[in-house]
């Protein structure tokens, strides 16, 4: 599990890319790079990573479902997650 400043320093990042997203794309679409530095750099999309909504793990992460392997199995095999099932055979 990871720990709670990190979870918390990428919930900023990502408060920080929604307010300067518009904006952002404007500077780049008309090529005002030297207002562009001015920007914080946290504020940047590629600084974000995708980490499990329930445990924080940043590794194995499923994009579909927005949870690592590790919890994708868990609730998957509780019947928790509508339409998967394990396999058997």
């Amino acid at each position: 599990m990871a720990k709670e400043s990190i979870k918390a320093r990428q919930k900023k990042k990502f408060n920080l890319y929604l307010k300067y997203k518009n904006k952002r794309n404007f500077l780049i679409k008309n090529k005002k790079y030297l207002e562009l530095q001015k920007i914080p750099k946290n504020a940047s999309k590629v600084r974000l990573r995708n980490m499990c909504k329930i445990t924080g793990r940043s590794r194995g992460y499923l994009r579909f479902f927005g949870i690592s392997r590790i919890k994708f199995r868990e609730l998957s095999s509780a019947g928790l997650i509508p339409g998967i099932k394990k396999a058997s055979w």
